[in-house]
């Protein structure tokens, strides 16, 4: 196994993993929730998935993936409702489905590539690793946002839970 593919497996086992973990997210909460925001300059949890949602397309689909970029950044943080958590889940999910082809393709080539995305000049490497690390940060701001609304443990490390209780029975 060559360190690309090491890499490019993880990536696209760590965005599948946040996936997940958003998904749940949005199964406990209700629209209300999905779009509050305190003040003005906050990001509503729909927010960061249409961001989330633009940020993969534009650096993974569009940019590695030789196809054309759409984005319009400014209406991702600019929404203040109409879309449902499944919706809102669905656009995620099939973007980031996009996503994983295009990564799994990568040839070595491809990862030492410079490309130009947003004001940016980055390897392939540096644009695969910007959007999981990207993912992971918003993902945290869902999951945080999540357990302020509903006060419950999302259960996402029940099994190191267990593991204790099972080290420490004598």
């Amino acid at each position: 196994m060559t360190v690309e593919t090491l890499f490019l497996d993880y990536a696209v086992e760590k965005l599948e993993q946040l996936m997940s973990r958003i998904e749940i997210c949005l199964g406990m909460l209700t629209e209300e929730q999905i779009w509050f925001r305190r003040h003005g300059n906050e990001n509503a949890i729909g927010n960061l998935l249409l961001h989330l949602s633009g940020n993969v397309q534009q650096w993974i689909v569009s940019s590695l993936g030789d196809q054309p970029d759409h984005r319009d950044r400014n209406s991702e943080f600019d929404t203040q409702g109409g879309l449902a958590a499944v919706e809102l889940a669905a656009r995620l999910r099939k973007t980031l489905e996009r996503a994983v082809s295009t990564v799994s393709g990568l040839t070595p080539e491809r990862l030492a590539r410079t490309y130009e995305i947003q004001t940016y000049r980055v390897s392939g490497v540096e644009a695969v690793f910007h959007v999981v690390e990207h993912f992971s940060y918003h993902t945290g701001q869902i999951i945080f946002a999540t357990k302020s609304f509903t006060g419950g443990d999302l259960g996402f490390y029940k099994h190191l839970k267990n593991a204790e209780a099972t080290e420490q029975v004598p």
